[in-house]
């Protein structure tokens, strides 16, 4: 049954971002989505952190995650959709970069992400939003180096992005907005359902390998 509400949550996910791409929305209601839906991010994640804490069960935290996950396709989703189809509107900051340099950053960038999609389905059997939830906790390769290689690798695409659009208030808005909310997120959320799913296993590991910023692995 929960793979049957994942599958339809996700369908609904994507129809969503499919209607927000095609969205004929005026300036101020376009900058209303991408700074306000970002900020909406904040008490749904409190609200989830809260039903965890109140409820220690692993099967809660599956379902408290997914439908924490399909909220947060949303408040990050929907934003992250309007600024990427909009961005040209409200570039009032113009990044001298040349776009040559931006393109190769965002592939770069883009290789990072997609190298570590394939750490958690293959070290952690799981897949990134609610697809899948890891079975295993993925501990080495990328995620020795540092627990959250996905957000780290997802925040330098979005920021090449903005240097491809030669944007820097699109590089602003993924720093000042979509990065402590993302980080409100793993600290608030994540982590709490992590160690209620995989126990003293996942405080060893977040013991001694660092939130965001890689560093070599302990022996």
């Amino acid at each position: 049954m929960t793979i049957i509400v994942r599958i339809v949550l996700l369908a609904i996910i994507c129809g969503v971002f499919y209607e927000s791409s095609e969205a004929r929305l005026s300036s101020a209601t376009n900058l209303g989505v991408i700074v306000a839906g970002v900020l909406l991010t904040y008490p749904v994640v409190w609200i989830g952190g809260k039903i965890l804490g109140r409820h220690h069960t692993k099967e809660n935290a599956v379902w408290t995650t997914t439908f924490v996950h399909f909220s947060l396709g949303f408040t990050f989703g929907v934003p992250i959709v309007r600024a990427l189809v909009t961005h040209d509107e409200w570039r009032f900051w113009i990044l001298p970069v040349p776009t040559d340099i931006g393109f190769a950053l965002v592939v770069v960038t883009g290789a990072a992400s997609f190298l570590v999609v394939a750490t958690l389905a293959l070290r952690g059997f799981g897949a990134p939003f609610f697809i899948v939830l890891s079975r295993k906790l993925a501990v080495d390769w990328l995620y020795a180096w540092t627990r959250n290689p996905m957000v780290l690798a997802g925040l330098a695409w979005f920021v090449s992005l903005g240097i491809w659009f030669q944007s820097m208030t699109f590089v602003l808005w993924v720093l000042i907005l979509l990065t402590p909310a993302l980080l409100f997120f793993v600290k608030v959320f994540e982590e709490k359902e992590l160690e209620l799913r995989f126990g003293p296993s996942y405080l060893e590991y977040k013991s001694r390998t660092p939130m965001l910023w890689p560093q070599r692995p302990r022996a």
